[in-house]
């Protein structure tokens, strides 16, 4: 089925862009890069040229409605800001701002003297497959390496200016609805129209937490298109780069509207286990949970724009059965993420060594509203408390029964937040007195919902190898501590026994069984 594209879709040539013609060639010759091959990128905005060690990006005399490149002034400005905004993030990878001239002779030249003709951002090259779309793509995307990028994302919002003058998320939400209405032959009306009453809904429900969230600080000058294409994997980091330039009204938003684009991107590939990763690590880091209530409805909005360009490149490529499903899975995703899964909550307990924080980590993908449950780790929480990092020791002082019980009502209090908030929680926490486990009980049953506690079992002599083992890990537990439990008095334990003496994989299955 071909799909006409709407006006508003189509780009309008620039006054100056017969001129470009000239640029495009310089650039495209690989004498003006010293001999080098030169490999062309096209998007609707720009044309990147790849050349030896730089890349060098020409914005495209165009304009569309949300954005403006028709004129060589308009350009150097978009320019200028790109290399501002994205120093914030990636400063080795932006290099400068150069312009296309023509010299006395008639030849063109990149920066100097002469007539300026347009402008370029100079940029350090990195390899293609450093792209965390394409390590997605490879398999080549870690648990380890999405909680380093959380870090960086955590450390950007932390710094990002603070904008209480930000725009509503309302117009967005009604922006979408309107250019998805506008294509009725790609997107049924009837499924519109329902994210439209639940969009609608979620606002009325939300309003009052967005705008006091905004009076606290958490809506900022982000990066506004975070999504895995524009974040690169650079000097063995995470680097986030290509913010949003050309307006700011699209990059000045909550700190988790931010951060749900990656999300919703790493749901949409079925990477929802990378997704809880980074949700996980930024809360973490963050101590956002009020703000849970509102990602459903970010990862929405996040989902329906998707849509809304999807659909685009759709009607664009008449004939092109893929890129109108994938506009349609978009809108689906919208419409799924405010109908999300109840909160829950599972408490997963047992001695040092029986495998507990990874249970609760491949549990929480599965559990509860995209991307899955949060995680609380008594280990993370002790140390928090503390003030040092996860990997650093404590003395034993760290560990006398008052700091057990401050450790343990902060993971009883942190579970209501994110209860209150419609989310899921799993606690990972040893849990060996019976008012331990009670006390996990009654967060659920103040919050109404669902319980379930699991308790972990292992022979002694495994656990003591499972804790000699680690490393980099947020326990202390040695293989003494392991031995001392033996002698625990547990009491009785009403939670669900599973063996935990086998291979991870068996002990995830068993218990996903049994929590279904």
């Amino acid at each position: 089925m071909q799909h006409d594209p709407p006006e508003s879709a189509r780009p309008v040539p620039g006054p100056e862009d017969r001129d470009q013609r000239d640029v495009v060639a310089f650039l495209a010759d690989p004498r003006t890069h010293g001999g080098a091959a030169v490999q062309r990128i096209d998007t609707h905005a720009a044309m990147v040229f790849l050349a030896g060690d730089r890349a060098v990006k020409l914005k495209r005399a165009v304009r569309y409605p949300y954005l403006d490149f028709s004129t060589s002034d308009r350009r150097r400005a978009a320019c200028e800001a790109e290399l501002t905004l994205n120093r914030r993030t990636a400063p080795e990878l932006y290099q400068g701002v150069e312009p296309v001239v023509r010299r006395s002779d008639g030849t063109l030249a990149l920066g100097g003297a002469g007539e300026v003709l347009d402008w370029v951002v100079v940029m350090r090259r990195f390899p293609d497959g450093a792209l965390f779309d394409r390590m997605a793509t490879a398999g080549g995307l870690t648990s380890d390496l999405m909680r380093g990028l959380a870090d960086a994302v955590a450390a950007f919002h932390a710094v990002a200016e603070r904008r209480p003058d930000g725009p509503s998320l309302r117009p967005v939400v009604e922006e979408n609805l309107e250019e998805l209405r506008a294509s009725p032959s790609l997107f049924p009306p009837a499924r519109v129209e329902r994210l439209a009453v639940l969009s609608m809904q979620a606002l009325a429900r939300l309003d009052p937490l967005l705008e006091e969230r905004r009076r606290s600080g958490f809506v900022r000058h982000c990066h506004g298109d975070l999504h895995l294409r524009n974040i690169v994997l650079l000097d063995g980091r995470p680097t986030l780069f290509d913010a949003i330039e050309f307006d700011p009204a699209f990059a000045v938003v909550d700190v988790l509207y931010d951060l749900a684009f990656l999300l919703m991107d790493l749901e949409h590939r079925g990477l929802r286990p990378l997704g809880n990763a980074v949700l996980n690590r930024y809360l973490e880091v963050t101590g956002d949970l009020a703000g849970l209530a509102a990602l459903p409805l970010f990862l929405s909005v996040r989902a329906a724009v998707r849509a809304k360009i999807a659909g685009t490149v759709a009607a664009l490529k008449p004939g092109d059965a893929g890129a109108a499903a994938e506009a349609v899975a978009y809108l689906g995703r919208a419409a799924a993420a405010l109908e999300p899964a109840a909160a829950r909550l599972v408490a997963v307990g047992g001695l040092s060594g029986t495998g507990k924080s990874v249970l609760a980590r491949g549990l929480a993908p599965s559990l509860g509203p995209a991307p899955g449950a949060v995680v609380l780790r008594s280990d993370s929480v002790r140390k928090a408390l503390f003030g040092v990092a996860e990997t650093e020791r404590l003395p034993a002082g760290g560990y006398a029964p008052g700091v057990t019980e401050r450790v343990y009502a902060l993971l009883a209090e942190r579970a209501g937040q994110v209860l209150a908030a419609g989310h899921a929680a799993v606690v990972d926490a040893v849990c060996a007195r019976p008012d331990e486990r009670d006390l996990f009980e009654s967060v659920a049953r103040r919050a109404a919902v669902r319980f379930d506690g699991i308790w972990l079992e292992a022979p002694l002599d495994l656990r003591i190898d499972r804790v000699s083992n680690r490393r980099k890990d947020a326990s202390d537990a040695t293989a003494e501590v392991a031995e001392r439990q033996e002698a625990y008095d547990l009491g009785q334990i009403c939670w669900m026994r599973i063996g935990a003496g086998r291979v991870a994989a068996d002990v995830l299955a068993e218990a996903r069984k049994r929590l279904a």
